[in-house]
């Protein structure tokens, strides 16, 4: 390590935080989100249910890029039944994370788990290699400089690769090449920059850098030989490659734009923005595009409580201050007053939107689809319903937020893209409710298994808004969708515990989402989809809808994994031998091979190692058989994963290696992926079999 160094204390991060999350991850990333009070003041009341629900995307890219045929509709399987005939869409080369070919779900997982450790290496089992592939500051745009770190520029920084990556997504092009599309969630600036000590006297370039270190980029990648390794393209024209900053202009559409609480000085009619922030999870769309969601916005604003009055209600329902008139943590507002909220008290609802994203034109203007509403967006993934129709679910990743639908009111038309483009600009957006089946009394927050030995019950979805018209009594249309909590609240909708990635499995048609954790459920709200107070390790729920029909408004769901340490009687591996299971801890991205096999990757590991990615098969003698495939290094979050249609590759962003308590540029935590006395840089990495068989053999 570089010679040790007072660590200067930043203001900043003085405030209590919870989980297993560092005061750094927990101050940059969030806004230090769990030492401030749950936004969600409402008192819905527990159903004794829960839980999210959704199809997942299966998308394709676009015929005239892949000479790909059209998505079919999904065959949704119930738990625990005999597979579901294979997804029709699983022949075209898959999009988003885990999309492959259905085979029945015939193949087998068997290579020897990796042990918790606290390693600063990214760690794979026994036969298999892994390697970067791109890091923060590489050069994505031709002309782009190297990256120094002792002489960073805004204007490098908006040419080069993102900070924190999160998202992952491939586009097949033919041959060995594609293109990656990655999030960059939010920067780390105590990490970034030598002697850093808050927003308050950071200097006006490292503010800039720090804006154009969010977004997302697109590049091209090719496969190294015939193995399972990729590489970015270095050369040549890259005709694709593009950066997305918090400066880029983008457009709204759908029911909201134009709305006045979207309007501001600079944007009068309400129908342009610049930027997306947070950008967390994501998706794809059956044309070929992306969709990457807006998460915690809130942080980036400043001055809530100069706002006026009669607005402060709605800021504060999405987590920002309105009785606060100092500046952010961030000093944003001290380079673009856009982030000032006493002067531009609508700019914070211009954020936390789903954004459409277009690969495959570097040139075209990002979108905010607004009729698929605004929340904290984990992510949107897409599927179609049996009659055709488009269908997105999301989550709202916050403590007690909830679950959505949005079901597009016309059907896609494979090949049409001019039509296709329209369909995530009208429809409905539902709210989940969730019901347990079993009396509340065999449900007593000790983990043990009501008397029908499983965790379930089932689910309504709850109309809030169709095109312009409001189902909501007391708000408009445009209401519902700028304020979509508030809507949800007076739905009726259950609370849940963060929300985050889901997915469809290709085999099965099995939905499953990951519930991350909250530790702010007490005895009391205990109930059937959340059966432990205190919920610091999370679970990952099942959902099941009827054959070709993603459009319905009622679905059943059960719990087939409860997380924690297989020793703790209150997990639950789907009835298998715990005695043979990984433990595991805050499960945040899920995905799925070409077999079925269920991916976790995990965020926030409170049982004390690395967090990493684990695989579990859902169905046969092995449902249940958890194992841990790798871990990150030292500080950081397993993010993404995506693994190929020929499953011989899976992809990991790496987020914030490094970032432990008293890490600083002159004492790093990590110097994960180059080594040596370098900085840590987060990074996208790709892990293979060196025998070229496919992942998880």
């Amino acid at each position: 390590m570089a010679n040790p160094s007072p660590r200067r204390t930043l203001p900043l991060l003085n405030s209590p935080h919870k989980s297993g999350r560092s005061a750094l991850t927990c101050e940059f990333r969030c806004g230090n989100a769990c030492a401030h009070d749950v936004p969600n003041t409402g008192d819905n009341t527990y159903f004794g249910d829960v839980v999210t629900s959704v199809l997942s995307r299966r998308g394709m890219l676009r015929a005239g890029a892949l000479g790909a045929v059209a998505v079919g509709a999904g065959a949704i399987g119930v738990a625990g039944a005999a597979p579901a005939a294979a997804d029709p869409g699983a022949e075209a080369q898959g999009l988003g994370r885990g999309h492959g070919h259905g085979n029945g779900g015939r193949g087998g997982l068997r290579f020897a788990a990796v042990a918790p450790n606290r390693e600063d290496r990214l760690t794979v089992p026994e036969g298999y290699e892994s390697a970067p592939v791109v890091r923060w500051g590489d050069p994505v745009l031709p002309g782009a400089p190297e990256f120094d770190y002792e002489n960073q520029s805004a204007e490098a920084q908006a040419q080069q690769f993102g900070y924190n990556c999160d998202f992952v997504t491939f586009f097949p092009m033919g041959g060995h090449r594609g293109l990656l599309w990655v999030n960059h969630e939010y920067s780390d600036e105590a990490l970034m920059f030598r002697g850093y000590t808050g927003g308050a006297s950071a200097t006006e370039e490292q503010i800039r850098i720090g804006l154009a270190a969010h977004g997302g980029s697109v590049v091209e990648i090719e496969r190294v030989g015939n193995s399972g390794q990729w590489r970015l393209v270095t050369r040549g024209r890259r005709r694709y490659n593009r950066r997305i900053t918090a400066q880029t202009p983008m457009r709204f559409t759908g029911p909201a734009a134009g709305s006045d609480l979207l309007k501001t000085a600079a944007d009068p009619k309400g129908a342009t923005v610049l930027g997306m922030l947070n950008n967390c999870a994501g998706g794809t769309t059956p044309w070929g595009t992306v969709l990457t969601a807006e998460e915690n916005f809130n942080q980036y604003f400043a001055m809530g409580g100069g706002a006026p009055e009669e607005q402060k209600a709605g800021l504060k329902r999405y987590g920002i201050d309105t009785a606060s008139t100092k500046p952010s943590g961030r000093g944003w507002e001290r380079v673009e007053e856009r982030f000032d909220l006493s002067r531009h008290p609508h700019e914070a609802n211009r954020f936390g939107w789903i954004v459409e994203i277009d690969p495959f034109d570097p040139g075209s203007t990002p979108v905010k689809r607004t009729a698929l509403g605004r929340f904290a967006h984990e992510g949107a993934t897409t599927t179609l319903a049996g009659d055709g129709r488009v269908v997105a679910y999301m989550g709202d990743d916050s403590r007690f937020e909830y679950v959505y639908k949005f079901v597009s009111k016309k059907r896609y038309i494979p090949g049409f893209d001019r039509h296709n483009r329209t369909l995530l600009d009208e429809g409905t957006l539902y709210v989940a409710r969730f019901t347990g089946d079993s009396p509340a009394a065999e449900i007593d927050g000790s983990g043990k298994l009501p008397a029908d030995g499983r965790f379930d019950g089932s689910g309504e979805w709850i109309p809030l808004v169709t095109g312009n018209v409001s189902h909501v009594p007391g708000m408009t249309a445009a209401e519902v969708l700028v304020f979509t909590r508030l809507a949800a609240d007076k739905a009726g909708a259950t609370k849940m515990d963060r929300p985050e990635d889901i997915e469809r499995n290709p085999v099965t048609g099995g939905v499953y989402l990951a519930l991350t954790n909250n530790s702010n459920r007490t005895p009391a709200q205990v109930d059937e989809a959340n059966p432990r107070p205190a919920n610091k390790h999370g679970h990952v729920l099942e959902i099941t809808e009827r054959r070709d029909d993603a459009a319905a408004t009622t679905f059943a769901w059960s719990l087939p994994l409860v997380c924690g340490d297989p020793a703790d009687p209150s997990t639950y591996f789907a009835g298998f031998d715990k005695s043979r299971v990984s433990p595991i801890s805050c499960p945040d991205n899920v995905a799925f091979d070409r077999d079925g096999n269920l991916w976790i990757s995990t965020d926030g590991n409170a049982l004390g190692s690395n967090d990493g990615l684990f695989v579990m098969p859902v169905t046969g003698s092995e449902r249940g058989h958890l194992r841990q495939f790798l871990t990150v290094p030292i500080g950081a979050e397993t993010c993404g994963p995506f693994i190929t249609a020929d499953q011989r590759s899976v992809f990991v962003a790496v987020q914030h290696p490094g970032e432990v308590d008293g890490a600083s540029p002159e004492t790093p935590a990590s110097h994960w992926p180059d080594g040596g006395e370098s900085q840590p840089r987060p990074s996208v990495a790709v892990a293979w079999h060196t025998r070229g068989r496919k992942i998880g053999s």
